[in-house]
């Protein structure tokens, strides 16, 4: 019997990891979603939700909110008649909570100890207006392997925030990830996200041809030392998607001087302009 599978292309595989972000950011909590993320460090309303919310004691994880019953606010599956609290995601059991069909929440925390309840919308203005991803063709020469070195011990990179007026956060970097391109030799920063590591890095595309801010690019080393760099996986940060996040802006090392004409490019209206 003749076998006719082939082996999928990068250019197959990069397409189905396309139509993965599509679908994923529209889901109910997908970047598209997000409508609202507000800090709360005193008794307040929340813009777009019932209810007052409050901060806890210090220590204590999460929020405290006030609501009636009439308002429909429901926590870890109770509806709110009084006073509830609200993990946060720092929270070894963090709090779901529902205001209606469409709308849901989350609190989360930052590093300095506030919580900010983050709100999203199944039916969001961005969600309705979506009309896709714009995106560069597969380029092989942005397929990079690179030697990833570790630091012992990790160090810290100072990286500002979109919303943080010039402030620095500093994010725990475990290794350095080298290449030469080019003639130019890299040494860039990533920081750890989850189990991966997250590049954040600007190029001359940037208010262009590709989202102005920049791009995220997520990693891992391999066993043998290297790093594979595929920059057609680069993706729009979730700021690019709604303004109620807060991304991380490429520190010094991570901006190239020359055009990464690879992944994607700017997130599209229906009309087939600039959604935001």
């Amino acid at each position: 019997m003749t076998d006719t599978t082939t082996t999928p292309t990068p250019e197959d595989l990069l397409a189905i990891y396309r139509q993965r972000r599509e679908l994923a950011v529209v889901q109910p909590k997908g970047s598209l979603a997000l409508v609202n993320t507000q800090w709360v460090d005193s008794e307040q309303p929340i813009y777009g939700v019932p209810g007052v919310w409050a901060p806890l004691p210090g220590g204590e994880s999460g929020l405290k909110v006030t609501a009636a019953a009439s308002e429909g606010i429901v926590v870890d599956g109770v509806l709110v008649d009084g006073v509830a609290v609200v993990r946060g995601k720092d929270s070894e059991s963090p709090s779901e909570i529902v205001f209606s069909d469409t709308v849901s929440g989350f609190v989360i925390a930052s590093e300095t100890g506030s919580y900010a309840l983050r709100v999203w919308d199944a039916k969001s203005e961005g969600i309705e207006n979506f009309g896709g991803i714009d995106v560069f063709p597969y380029n092989p020469e942005w397929v990079i392997t690179a030697k990833f070195t570790e630091i012992p011990g990790g160090a810290t990179v100072g990286f500002e925030h979109l919303k943080d007026d010039g402030k620095t956060r500093d994010l725990a970097v475990p290794g350095e990830i080298t290449f030469n391109k080019d003639g130019t030799d890299y040494n860039l920063a990533a920081f750890k996200s989850g189990r991966a590591l997250q590049l954040v890095f600007a190029d001359t595309t940037n208010g262009d041809s590709t989202y102005s801010v920049g791009r995220f690019l997520f990693v891992a080393p391999n066993a043998d030392g290297t790093i594979t760099l595929d920059f057609n996986r680069a993706v729009i940060p979730p700021c690019g998607f709604s303004y109620a996040f807060n991304c991380p802006m490429p520190p010094k090392q991570n901006r190239f001087p020359v055009p990464i004409e690879a992944g994607e490019k700017n997130v599209l209206n229906k009309a087939g302009g600039l959604l935001h």
